[in-house]
């Protein structure tokens, strides 16, 4: 086993036989945090964002129906989503519900939406994370990117060993952290029963002088944002062949725990921010504290207080887990109708999409240092993708149901979030369209064009390729070139094997030092088998140009040869000792390339 395969193995763990495929499968238990994971951390941080719309205005009694508007929301889209997972056991989620009930380009559109809106998980997640570990530790403040692209990296490793070990590794954080906001809540609205909180957040003064206009749009904004606590809904009916047997079940009764603890938690949040002294802070404020944090330094002693900041931070890191998941199966399904490039689609040795994954990883860590590992600068492009594939996923369900016939009331779950969450996006779009909301529009245009100009390469590519009845096997003659440094015992070994490959094979020497040329004539006449020499000058001391020219050369004297460039190689018996040996092949290789009807080869020798 060689250096690189044991270091592998240590990394990534051993490879998995297709045999055991059905052991990576996830249990409910397992598959709630590697799913929902996303879904569950956004009450860190979706109601500090729909207060953040009021900062200035004495208007944050709003906050809690806007909230109960959002869950509501929730449970449209749930419910649809749950249609969805029945009707498409094999997964693809909106990908593929838009795809065959509303055409190619409305599956696209969901899917590029979808991919970007993954991204930003990532991003957002991560980021968040970091702001939550800011606020135990201030002086960290300085790394934020650094433990961001940190973190990224960690958890897309992670996912890199299997589906399950991922589960089980995510387990203890999410349940912690869910437990832990439970206890908060509880905790919390018994102090406010028993008046013993600190009192509701204090009022300014000017709220009779807001416009019905501006307040309108101060709500909306408000609803907007808090509509981050939905991203990662639709993760569960993407991956419904990650659950174990039988497949659909086990995915909806996942989908059915998630909405219920996502709403308890959100709602609760959302209620005691309404009876606390909590205005949220910027990130760059001196002390800086999520709200969250600001409501568990109230009503938590001190050590559950730091013992939830470690769990939101580590919720909040492992969200990103949602998308890791979920973004190498739906570039896989994409990749499959072509859209993509095909190594999407190939599953490693640990049962993954491991290209997806590195995809992913390489993206998201861009961004974060694009945007400089600042979640309020990230967060106004959140929402709008997911919104856009919720609009689709639930138009597609609506026109399956009623070209099936279905119950009604099954057609008008699907038609009533299709336009609900239509008018939401709509509203996410316009409230946050300068905030940097643009950025998606245009990034989805341009996933779009990429998603265009890559099928068009592949049916390119299968018109040229398809056997036409005219087409046979064509004699053709070959011409083998070998490469001779100098004569020593690998070149022998290369001889050989050119004698044996053409009929017509030559030499070539570049000699670098005319001096040189008299004992290589002597050496080759004892050994060379006669086989002609070529001995080319280069006064210019390159190699590589004189053997390109002849090369060309062949290739004009006959253009239907194939033609064999053969190259000998010494394998040294250490890999470092392989830094003291040049390697003519590879810019050969990268030279010869665009030329019609040339082989590179190597002839290994190996050094004892």
């Amino acid at each position: 086993m060689s250096l690189f395969t044991q270091f592998r193995r240590i990394l990534f763990g051993k490879p998995i036989h297709r045999k055991h495929a059905h052991q990576e499968r996830l249990p409910k238990v397992f598959a709630l945090p590697v799913f929902a994971s996303d879904a569950l951390s956004s009450v860190a941080y979706a109601t500090e964002q729909i207060m953040h719309a009021f900062v200035g205005f004495a208007i944050v009694g709003l906050t809690m129906p806007i909230s109960l508007g959002i869950g509501a929301l929730l449970l449209i889209v749930s419910a649809s989503y749950f249609q969805t997972i029945l009707a498409y056991p094999m997964g693809g989620g909106s990908y593929r519900v838009s795809t065959e009930n509303l055409g190619s380009v409305a599956g696209r559109i969901a899917g590029a939406s979808l991919l970007i809106d993954y991204v930003l998980t990532v991003s957002v997640s991560v980021t968040a994370g970091v702001g939550a570990i800011i606020s135990m530790a201030p002086g960290l403040q300085n790394y934020v990117i650094e433990m961001g692209v940190g973190a990224v990296v960690l958890v897309g490793l992670i996912n890199l060993r299997g589906a399950k070990e991922s589960g089980l590794l995510f387990a203890i954080p999410t349940y912690s952290f869910v437990l832990l906001v439970l206890v908060l809540i509880g905790t919390g609205g018994y102090m406010v029963m028993n008046h013993t909180n600190p009192g509701p957040a204090p009022v300014i003064p000017g709220l009779e002088r807001i416009e019905s206009w501006a307040l309108i749009f101060l709500v909306l904004k408000g609803f907007a944002a808090g509509c981050t606590a939905l991203t990662g809904v639709e993760a569960i009916a993407d991956g419904v062949q990650a659950f174990k047997p039988p497949e659909s079940r086990n995915a909806s009764v996942t989908l059915g725990m998630m909405a219920g603890i996502l709403l308890v938690m959100f709602l609760g949040i959302s209620w005691l921010s309404q009876h606390f002294v909590v205005i949220p802070m910027n990130e760059h404020d001196e002390g800086y504290k999520t709200l969250i944090a600001q409501i568990a330094s109230v009503v938590f002693p001190q050590w559950l207080y730091f013992a939830l900041q470690i769990a939101t931070a580590f919720i909040l890191v492992l969200a990103a887990n949602t998308a890791f998941a979920d973004f190498p199966r739906l570039s896989s399904f994409i990749a499959k109708d072509g859209y993509l490039p095909r190594q999407l689609l190939s599953v490693g040795d640990r049962l993954v999409f491991q290209n997806g994954i590195i995809l992913l990883t390489i993206v998201s860590s861009t961004l974060i240092i694009a945007f400089r590992g600042q979640t309020a600068l990230l967060i106004p492009l959140y929402a709008v993708g997911v919104f856009t594939s919720f609009t689709l996923s639930q138009a597609g369900m609506y026109r399956k149901l009623a070209k099936e016939k279905s119950a009604i009331w099954k057609q008008m779950v699907s038609l009533f979030g299709a336009i609900v969450t239509f008018v939401v996006m709509c509203v996410i779009l316009g409230t946050k369209f300068f905030q940097g909301a643009w950025l998606i529009v245009i990034a989805v245009g341009l996933l779009m064009l990429l998603f265009w100009r890559i099928r068009l390469h592949y049916d390119y590519l299968a018109r040229e390729l398809s056997l036409q009845p005219q087409d046979g096997v064509k004699e053709m003659r070959s011409t083998a070139i070998l490469l001779v440094p100098r004569l020593h015992r690998g070149i022998l070994h290369a001889i050989a094997y050119a004698q044996t490959l053409a009929h017509d094979v030559r030499a070539i020497h570049v000699t670098l030092d005319p001096k040189n040329t008299d004992q290589i004539k002597q050496d080759w006449m004892k050994f060379g088998a006669d086989i002609p020499l070529v001995i080319v000058e280069s006064p210019y001391r390159s190699l590589l140009e004189p053997v390109i020219d002849y090369v060309d050369q062949a290739i004009a004297e006959e253009p239907n040869h194939m033609i064999t460039v053969i190259v000998p190689q010494a394998v040294p018996k250490r890999w470092w000792h392989g830094l003291l040996h040049n390697n003519a092949a590879i810019p050969l290789k990268i030279a010869l390339a665009s030329r019609k009807n040339v082989v590179i080869t190597n002839v290994r020798y190996f050094l004892k």
